[in-house]
């Protein structure tokens, strides 16, 4: 479910009358036996974005329904059916076999459709390059996905083609036995050469459009990212990433925690000059970088896993892009020549 933001417009998408005969049940789990493809997790999240309602008034998931009540389930966007549009987007796939296939995303590509990308996602090339591609565990329409990575972000993605490859593949991401490297590059250099960033991560109480970490425990999920700085340029690091679990928005929070905001993220701040001087010659100087690469400056560089099929460890690079070069490239001119 998508969260809300305050005076949006809000449309009904479900609005259910409980039975007469209706034992009383926690409304998470009502909500699961009467809504079709809803996972309990979107469920709760939606039950504490407030988009669940029972006879008018906003209720939390330990809430017991009761004969009669009026359930309304309300989000931002309008109701839309479940039918992707196949597209003819081309796809810069890194290898494919008949049960899988790598591909490396380009920033700028959402990975499925949802309110505001409804067209143009990695999930729309899919269906129409490849046909009869699983669904989600859960019963979602994302096409062959086992997992997915930012907008704005770019890299490697392995698409399952058969369910037996989804269900193998899911588990070995739940498992957190699936090796994931990211590129990152941040403002300032980390204190340490090499760390584990730890904290659970969950949705911010402050702004729900954004993820927040939560050191003691008490919200959000376990989240582990251990780092290892890979070249430091003095008001910027190239930072390498290993992720341990895979948390919304996790590499950027995690690193924003030690201070090192990734370069070029609007939705953490990164986005502003956070190190260097005051002169103006360097405030455009940075301004450039961010037209080079205007979006967060985050790379999913390789991705290992074992083949559902043959059991082999499969593993799998990429180059960062060229608009991370270029910026790397640019900021060693600029301390050099300083």
């Amino acid at each position: 479910m998508q969260e809300l933001e305050e005076d949006e417009a809000l449309y009904v998408h479900h609005n259910i009358t409980v039975d007469k005969g209706q034992n009383i049940l926690r409304i998470d789990k009502y909500l699961m036996l009467k809504l079709q493809n809803a996972s309990r997790v979107k469920i709760q999240e939606g039950i504490d974005e407030g988009a669940v309602k029972v006879n008018g008034v906003v209720v939390k998931a330990s809430y017991k329904v009761k004969p009669f009540d009026v359930i309304t389930v309300e989000l931002s966007e309008p109701p839309r059916d479940n039918e992707i549009i196949p597209q003819d987007i081309p796809l810069d796939i890194v290898y494919e076999d008949d049960e899988l296939l790598v591909v490396n995303k380009p920033a700028g590509m959402v990975v499925h459709p949802a309110h505001g990308n409804w067209e143009g996602t990695l999930v729309n090339a899919l269906v129409y390059h490849f046909q009869n591609l699983p669904t989600h565990r859960n019963g979602e329409i994302r096409p062959g996905l086992v997992h997915r990575i930012d907008k704005d972000t770019s890299g490697l993605l392995v698409i399952a083609k058969t369910e037996q490859a989804m269900t193998h593949l899911a588990k070995q991401f739940f498992d957190h036995s699936i090796e994931r490297t990211y590129n990152a590059l941040v403002w300032g250099e980390p204190k340490a050469d090499e760390g584990t960033i730890e904290g659970h991560i969950g949705r911010s109480l402050k702004d729900r459009k954004i993820m927040a970490i939560f050191p003691d425990g008490s919200q959000g999920k376990e989240a582990v990212t251990h780092y290892k700085v890979l070249k430091k340029i003095r008001y910027v690091s190239l930072v390498q990433c290993n992720l341990e679990t895979g948390r919304t928005h996790q590499i950027r929070v995690h690193l924003k925690s030690i201070g090192n905001t990734l370069f070029n993220d609007e939705t953490y701040g990164g986005n502003k000059v956070l190190r260097g001087t005051v002169f103006t010659k360097y405030e455009q100087f940075v301004a450039n970088c961010f037209k080079l690469c205007p979006r967060q400056a985050l790379h999913a560089k390789s991705l290992g896993f074992i083949h559902p099929k043959t059991g082999e460890f499969l593993h799998f690079e990429t180059e960062l892009p060229e608009e991370m070069k270029a910026v790397i490239a640019k900021w060693e001119g600029y301390v050099n020549n300083e």
